[in-house]
């Protein structure tokens, strides 16, 4: 991971300390590239729109939020019970960064309040994946409980206009164009693209990608205006950087790769990302 300086941090805090309002635009332009674990808790809030711009009412509205908060049950024994299994596994991925007892019920109060919330919803162990990064950078179990609820509604608005079979559909298709030595590769090893894509589109890398890659990419999402739409070109981008490895694999090495992927300078992903779409819209263009 690339290091940050301790001016890259003051600039932060000097948008993020000012009294009346937080430039957003500017805060956008800066957390694309990066921000740091000391400041990304509060950029995220502001980012996501869990915290006001407006900071003249911000008093007022984070204690509704708080009351509000505490209002929902966060009592859901089966749910717990499930939650509870998925964070010992989840604690294992990311090597204990969080390991304590507060994180450990912070995420079981976070996801019991959301599904008790939320009663529609279905519970998937990737709920633990998706709020980890919040536990991980807010301290207030209840600004956490509003960061992943937000983009829970980010994700479901968007699943509900496309649905995963569809996207994955696409994203095969841009797969074949972008690396077709590696498609074949995978259909020769008899690889079941389903499995790792649908989990790879569906819950951004959230299960795959280290802790601390997943939060540098996630600061680019919550910067940028179409996150999701841009998430399969990082895809491709993560393809393109272990496809010599990919190669060299049989499929069931393969598979443990796609699943759990290895640390990735997550800026030379996201460039690479960004070069992958410019390229094929180029090509759209041309055809």
């Amino acid at each position: 991971m690339s290091t940050y300086t301790s001016t890259s941090i003051n600039e932060f805090k000097e948008i993020l300390n000012s009294e009346v309002y937080i430039d957003l635009d500017k805060l956008r332009d800066s957390a694309r590239h990066g921000v740091p674990l000391e400041v990304r808790g509060e950029v995220w809030k502001y980012l996501l729109g869990v915290h006001p711009a407006d900071r003249s009412q911000e008093i007022t509205n984070l204690k509704e939020k708080y009351e509000e908060y505490l209002a929902i049950e966060k009592e859901n024994t089966e749910i717990m019970k499930r939650v509870r299994g998925e964070i010992g596994r989840y604690q294992h991925k990311i090597k204990n960064q969080i390991d304590n007892k507060d994180y450990t019920n912070m995420l079981e109060n976070v996801i019991s309040a959301y599904m008790n919330h939320n009663r529609e919803a279905d519970y998937y162990p990737a709920l633990v994946h998706l709020c980890g990064p919040f536990v991980n950078c807010i301290r207030n179990e209840a600004e956490v409980y509003y960061c992943f609820e937000r983009l829970m509604n980010i994700l479901d608005e968007y699943q509900s206009v496309h649905t995963i079979n569809e996207r994955v559909v696409n994203f095969m298709t841009l797969f074949r164009a972008v690396l077709p030595d590696l498609y074949s590769s995978f259909e020769d090893e008899e690889v079941d693209l389903n499995e790792w894509a649908t989990s790879w589109l569906q819950f951004l890398l959230a299960k795959e990608l280290p802790l601390e890659g997943l939060m540098r990419l996630w600061d680019t999402y919550f910067s940028i205006d179409d996150p999701i739409d841009f998430h399969p070109y990082v895809c491709l981008a993560v393809l393109k950087h272990c496809r010599e490895s990919l190669e060299e694999l049989e499929q069931s090495e393969i598979r443990t790769l796609l699943l759990r992927l290895p640390a990735l300078e997550m800026g030379q992903i996201i460039n690479q990302a960004s070069n992958i779409r410019h390229e094929i819209l180029e090509r759209q263009i041309s055809d």
